[in-house]
């Protein structure tokens, strides 16, 4: 009997509970489609031309930054961290269609995920292979 009165009470108690929607949610989707590649942190906007070296650029496409990292592990490319907005860069933003660059002034090395680190390689160094593609991805 005690069993039954206890199976009705918690039948009572919890046929009344709504179903609440989750409180976290992480949505990923489709990398930014920006002419020479996306910051590495949210909101993942455009960057400068400039902002990456050529060794971000794999075939022409960049090789991704924060969630869509399709690089290599272990690498670090150079950026030119005056075009960063979080370093107080507040000049233009990139248009399509603009030539390549031969004259990379990397300043930092960072991973993928914004880490920063050091490259096995010097950033005077590195020149662009050709035209730069920043929304796609080597498949």
């Amino acid at each position: 009997m005690k069993t039954l009165i206890f199976a009705a009470m918690s039948f009572v108690l919890f046929a009344g509970t709504a179903a609440s929607p989750a409180q976290i949610s992480i949505g990923i989707g489709l990398a930014p489609v920006c002419p020479y590649g996306y910051f590495d942190y949210a909101p993942y906007s455009c960057s400068p031309y400039g902002y990456y070296g050529p060794d971000w650029f794999n075939g022409g496409y960049f090789i991704g930054a924060g969630p869509w990292y399709r690089g290599r592990a272990g690498f670090y490319g150079h950026v030119d961290n005056r075009y960063d907005p979080r370093n107080g860069y507040h000049g233009p933003m990139p248009e399509r269609g603009a030539r390549p660059f031969n004259h990379f002034q990397g300043n930092e090395a960072r991973d993928g995920r914004g880490n920063v680190g050091q490259a096995n390689h010097d950033a005077g160094r590195e020149h662009s292979a050709g035209v730069q593609r920043g929304g796609g991805h080597p498949r």
